[in-house]
């Protein structure tokens, strides 16, 4: 039995079912995109900051490595034991390639099909299944992206169209990280020296180049909220939902539905942090009868101001 589950096992020992579930639950936020520090972790786990610095200490005593920045914490996805925990679920390329021939023969209206592509791509990189998810031009643009993070070497993406004043030009990147189903990659802009998400879409080709990473320890993925908007700052927004509201919203932002709990009586509340009002916003103006704004005044200001610009 390895290091990892024998001091996992002797602190879990005697520990209750609740407590079990943060813990596992603590280190499902430790590894996703959205990054937290102390405070936060506690209040999303309902337990005591002397809790979560006890079950971090678990994790280190079990020999994963733990990353801070500025004052959040996470799990580095390049320790050991998550490289031992990928090959429980690493596919082979004929493997893969089964995976890919049974999904795409899954009707195209079928929820299930797309659910399944998301559930393999949390799981899995390969380019194979890659081509599940990503189809037509901008495939080989993704494939040769895959490969740069995996050899770690800078690309040129040549022809990339801001989403500012719609400027097209080359930009020189290290790119290492995608967000979900390969819309954008997380790449460190050698021009502006920061990191930055570049929509895949907006890419006019990928060239690789020679060159390997130079700015590696600087490399980190930013907050993404469940509305796949990125920045730096953080707004929390609370939304009563009607039925519609609530099935609409998971269905186009699947992460959303960590973040509500049922009201009774067919309603919802969505409670979470936004990056910006931009895609909130949007959301929420088209289904207007269907979502109650609820101690979110900057939210409010936004879709007041919105309304106002678009009817004139």
């Amino acid at each position: 039995m390895s290091r990892l589950f024998l001091i996992f096992a002797e602190n879990l020992s005697g520990m209750d079912q609740p407590k079990l579930e943060r813990l596992l639950r603590l280190m499902k936020l430790l590894t996703a995109n959205t990054t937290y520090n102390v405070d936060q972790l506690a209040e999303r786990l309902d337990m005591s900051r002397r809790t979560v610095y006890r079950y971090i200490d678990t994790f280190r005593e079990a020999g994963f490595v733990i990353k801070k920045s500025g004052d959040c914490i996470r799990l580095d996805k390049e320790s050991p034991h998550f490289r031992d925990i990928s090959q429980l679920v690493h596919f082979t390329e004929e493997e893969a390639l089964i995976l890919k021939n049974a999904i795409e023969n899954i009707d195209d209206t079928n929820l299930l099909k797309q659910n399944l592509k998301r559930k393999l791509y949390s799981v899995y990189d390969n380019k194979t299944l890659a081509d599940t998810v990503v189809r037509g031009k901008n495939a080989p643009n993704i494939r040769r992206l895959i490969e740069a993070i995996e050899e770690q070497r800078q690309v040129t993406l040549h022809g990339y169209q801001s989403g500012h004043g719609g400027e097209v030009r080359d930009r020189r990147v290290e790119p290492f990280a995608f967000t979900t189903n390969y819309v954008q990659v997380w790449c460190y802009d050698l021009e502006s020296r920061s990191n930055k998400l570049f929509k895949t879409a907006r890419i006019g080709s990928v060239e690789p180049s020679g060159t390997p990473w130079e700015h590696e320890s600087e490399h980190e993925e930013g907050f993404i909220d469940v509305f796949r908007m990125h920045g730096g700052e953080r707004h929390r927004i609370r939304l009563e939902l009607g039925l519609l509201a609530c099935n609409l919203l998971c269905e186009e932002y699947p992460l959303a539905e960590r973040d509500i709990r049922p009201l009774g009586r067919g309603r919802w509340i969505l409670d979470t942090e936004v990056a910006g009002m931009a895609g909130v916003g949007r959301f929420v103006v088209g289904l207007l009868d269907d979502i109650r704004i609820v101690e979110s005044p900057e939210l409010t200001d936004y879709i007041r101001n919105y309304i106002a610009q678009n009817l004139k």
